[in-house]
């Protein structure tokens, strides 16, 4: 997986599964698989902006178990206007139908939410704190780093910090 900057300002967000045997596999779609051939290739794409939402998204099944896998990638146009962040899995999975979907190419949407949100953390972090309507900064209870109590807030926005006094 990888995330690269576009001329353009938007960026590409790529994975790519590839998965061979060392020994020659019989499918149960009947087609054999020599040793080091893939079995599963596919690759996915999303394009997002700064405020990562999804503006396209692009997939290709080159190699699969059955012909008809290629079919599915398709239906993987359905999260374009999605944002990532809280909530991406269960949109996700709202949007995406198991039965009209690769299995493959919509668990690679997880990671990849990941890799975008580190690709643009350089662009976000230059960025002043978002905070709410009482100055809070919004990062702050997010994750485990950021709770409140934990040494990262007490560094970083002290006036947040409620855990223990340091010793």
């Amino acid at each position: 997986m990888r995330g690269y900057r576009r001329l353009d300002g938007l960026y590409d967000i790529e994975a790519r599964l590839r998965d061979t045997k060392a020994r020659d596999l019989d499918l149960q779609s009947g087609r054999n698989v020599p040793a080091g051939q893939a079995i599963h290739d596919m690759a996915l794409r999303l394009v997002v902006d700064e405020e990562l939402n999804v503006v396209d998204i692009a997939a290709s099944t080159d190699a699969s178990p059955f012909g008809i896998c290629s079919d599915a990638v398709a239906a993987l146009q359905s999260i374009k206007g999605l944002r990532i962040g809280a909530g991406w899995s269960r949109a996700v999975r709202e949007r995406l139908a198991r039965r009209a979907n690769c299995t493959h190419l919509v668990e690679l949407l997880g990671p990849l939410a990941t890799v975008a949100f580190q690709t643009i953390a350089p662009v976000r972090l230059a960025r002043p704190a978002a905070v709410d309507g009482r100055g809070k900064p919004v990062k702050i209870d997010s994750c485990y780093a950021y709770a409140s109590d934990r040494e990262v807030v007490r560094e970083r926005w002290p006036d947040h910090y409620d855990g223990p006094p340091s010793s």
